[in-house]
C-alpha cells in the first residue's frame, strides 16, 4: 500500500499474487535435466523497454517445476500490464543471465491472466521454432487485503478531565510501523459529557489498520476533547487485530494513563475502561472477485458520424483515413485492447449516430457501422477498425449530435441481464456538442439502475464543457424528480494526451484515464444490489497464442 502524503493523488489498486509452473521444458544440458529459473519482466506505462520485476528461486533437475516463490504486483484495470517471462537453465552462481542457457520466454498481460483464471502459453525462442514447452499462470488477490472491520467500542468510568462537568471522550486508534512509530488510522466521533460513552460503528479496511497482519500492534488512546484543540489525555492500551477478535472478558481493557500511575503508584489501577462492543471481519468483494466468478464484459462503441468532423477526404478531418491513425482509431484502438482481454468471444457491437445512410440518405442516430441491417458485431479490434474504414467510405456525415439513442439501445440490453452476470460499457466517440442533452440525462438517470458504464471521449478541440455535467463526479445526475442511482458517465477530452507527440503512449495515457472508473463503477452495481461473486470457476487452463510483438520488444 502506498504511503499517505498530503496534497497528491494515488490510484487504488488490487494487489495480485502470479503463481509460475512450467511444463515439458526442453534440456540443453546433455547428461542431466536442466536447472530452472523464471525471470519476470514488466513494460512501465507508456514505454516499449521491459523492466526486470523477479526472479524465482532454482529449481534442480526438473523439467516441469513449480516454483515457490511468487510475483507480487498491483492490479490496474485501467493498463494494459504486459508480462514477459523467461526460463533458463542455471549453469553457476552468476547473476548475469548471459552467463546461462535460455530455454525460452512468453509474454501475456496481466489482465488476460486474471479473466481466463489460468493460462498456459508456448514458450518460443526468437532464433528458433519447435516445442520448448510451456509456461501455467494463476492469479490470485492477496486475500488479507480484502478485508474490513467492523468495530464498535465503549467508554466505562473514564477520568473526568473537566472540572465543571464530565468528559467529552473520543478515540484515536494508531498503528505501529517498521520504524517503531505510530501513525494514525481512524478517530472516533466526540461523545459529549459522559464518562460512560459508547462510540459509533465503524468500518476500515485490514490494509489499513494493521497492513493485513493481524499481529501487528495498535494504540488506541482516549482524549478529552477541548475546543481549544488542546486535548487533555486520558489513557491508552496496546492491542492487535487478532486480540480485539477474542470474545468475552477478553475483550475489556483498562485504559492506562502512565504518568498518573507513576505520579500514583500502586494507588492507581486504570482510567478506565474501553471494551469492544461489537467485532466483525468482513470480505470485500474486489473487482477481481466477479471477474474470476464468470462476470462477463461487453463493449459496446459508438462513433460521432456528424458533419462537424469534417469532410473525411480531406486531411484536417478529424476522420481523414490514412497510414497515420486518427484520434478516432486511437481511442478505438486504446479502449477495446484492454476490454478485449475480459470479453470471451471477442465481438464489439459497432453503432453510428449523426450520418445519411445509403441509398436514400436518411439520417439516423442508431445505425451499424458495418452496415448490416441485422448483425452490429465486428470480430476484434482490428474488425472494429475495418467496418470503421468501410463506413466512412459509405455514409454521408451529417448531424445533429444526438446520444440518446445509442445509450438507450446498450441500456436494453443491459436490462435484460440484472442479475450481475453481466457488466456493458459504452464508449462514446464524438466531436461535438451534444443536441439533445434533456434526452441524453434522462437516458444516463434510467441506465444507472442497471448494469452499465458509459464512456465519452471527446475528439477535437470544441467545447466539451456540457460532457463534464454528464461526468456528475460531484453532483448527481437528475432528470425531472428522478436522481441518478450511481455515477455512471467518465468522461475524457483526447487532445489531453496527444501532446507527447507520440502517439503510442497517447494511446496508453487515454486508456488508463477512461476506464480507471470502470472498476468502482462496476463495485458500486453489485453493491447497490447485494449480488454476490459466484464462486471461481474450474475452468480448464486456456492456451493462448504467443505475440511475436512483445517478445520482440
Amino acid at each position: 500500500m502506498s504511503a499517505f502524503v498530503p496534497g497528491t493523488a494515488a490510484q487504488p489498486t488490487s494487489e495480485v499474487e502470479v503463481t509460475i509452473s512450467c511444463r515439458s521444458l526442453k534440456g540443453k544440458d546433455l547428461l542431466s535435466k536442466s536447472d530452472p529459473m523464471c525471470v519476470a519482466f514488466i513494460q512501465p506505462f507508456g514505454q516499449k523497454r521491459w523492466v526486470e520485476i523477479f526472479r524465482s528461486e532454482v529449481i534442480s533437475n526438473n523439467h516441469d517445476p513449480d516454483f515457490t516463490k511468487k510475483i507480487q504486483l498491483p492490479y490496474r484495470f485501467e493498463e494494459q500490464q504486459n508480462l514477459k517471462f523467461d526460463i533458463y537453465d542455471v549453469d553457476s552462481n552468476s547473476s548475469d543471465l548471459r552467463d546461462h542457457d535460455f530455454l525460452g520466454a512468453a509474454s501475456c498481460s496481466l489482465g488476460q491472466i486474471i479473466s481466463n483464471g489460468k493460462v498456459k502459453l508456448p514458450l518460443v525462442e526468437s532464433s528458433t521454432s519447435g516445442d520448448k514447452g510451456f509456461i501455467i499462470l494463476t492469479a490470485e488477490e492477496l486475500a488479507a487485503l480484502k478485508d474490513e472491520v467492523i468495530i464498535q467500542f465503549s467508554g466505562h468510568k473514564l477520568d473526568k478531565k473537566d472540572f465543571f462537568g464530565k468528559s467529552d471522550p473520543f478515540l484515536v486508534i494508531a498503528k505501529s510501523q517498521e520504524s517503531g512509530d505510530y501513525s494514525v488510522v481512524h478517530k472516533t466521533e466526540v461523545i459529549k459529557c459522559t464518562l460512560n460513552p459508547k462510540w459509533n460503528r465503524f468500518t476500515i479496511p485490514v490494509r489499513t489498520l494493521c497492513n493485513g497482519d493481524y499481529d501487528r500492534n495498535l494504540k488506541i488512546s482516549c482524549f478529552d476533547w477541548n475546543a481549544s484543540g488542546n486535548h487533555s489525555y486520558i489513557g491508552e492500551f496496546y492491542v492487535t487485530l487478532k486480540e480485539l477478535s477474542q470474545p468475552g472478558v477478553a475483550n475489556s481493557f483498562p485504559c492506562i494513563n502512565e504518568d498518573k500511575k507513576k505520579r500514583k503508584g500502586d494507588a492507581y489501577t486504570h482510567s478506565g475502561t474501553i471494551k469492544v462492543d461489537f467485532f466483525e471481519i468482513r470480505k470485500i468483494n474486489s473487482f477481481m472477485d466477479y471477474i474470476k466468478g464468470g462476470v462477463q464484459l461487453h463493449c459496446s462503441i459508438a462513433i460521432d458520424f456528424t458533419g462537424s468532423n469534417g469532410d473525411p477526404s480531406l486531411p484536417e478531418s478529424l476522420h481523414f483515413v490514412s497510414n497515420i491513425p486518427n484520434s478516432y482509431e486511437l481511442a478505438i484502438r486504446a479502449v477495446g485492447q484492454i476490454i478485449q482481454d475480459y470479453d470471451s468471444d471477442k465481438q464489439f457491437p459497432v453503432l453510428g449516430f449523426g450520418a445519411r445512410l445509403p441509398p436514400d440518405g436518411r439520417v439516423s442516430h442508431e445505425f451499424f457501422v458495418n452496415m448490416q441491417p441485422d448483425n452490429p458485431y465486428c470480430f476484434g479490434i482490428d474488425g472494429v477498425l475495418a467496418a470503421y474504414h468501410s463506413c466512412i467510405r459509405q455514409v454521408q456525415l451529417y448531424g445533429p449530435t444526438n446520444f440518446a439513442p445509442v445509450i438507450n439501445h446498450v441500456a436494453k440490453f443491459a436490462s435484460v441481464y440484472k442479475d450481475g452476470s453481466n457488466y456493458f460499457i459504452l464508449l462514446i466517440l464524438t466531436d461535438g456538442v451534444i443536441t439533445d442533452m434533456p434526452q441524453t440525462v434522462q437516458a444516463i438517470v434510467s441506465a444507472s439502475f442497471l448494469p452499465m458504464s458509459i464512456i465519452i471521449v471527446g475528439i477535437g478541440n470544441a467545447d466539451f464543457a456540457a460532457m463534464e455535467t454528464l461526468d456528475a463526479d460531484t453532483v448527481a445526475l437528475q432528470s425531472g424528480k428522478q436522481r441518478a442511482a450511481r455515477d455512471i458517465v467518465q468522461f475524457v477530452p483526447f487532445n489531453k494526451f496527444t501532446t507527447s507527440g507520440d502517439p503510442q503512449t497517447a494511446r496508453l495515457r487515454l486508456a488508463r484515464e477512461v476506464l480507471a472508473e470502470i472498476p468502482t463503477q462496476f463495485i458500486g452495481f453489485m453493491k447497490s444490489h447485494n449480488i454476490n461473486p459466484h464462486p471461481p470457476s474450474n475452468r480448464a487452463e486456456v492456451l493462448l497464442p504467443p505475440d511475436p510483438e512483445a517478445l520482440v520488444l
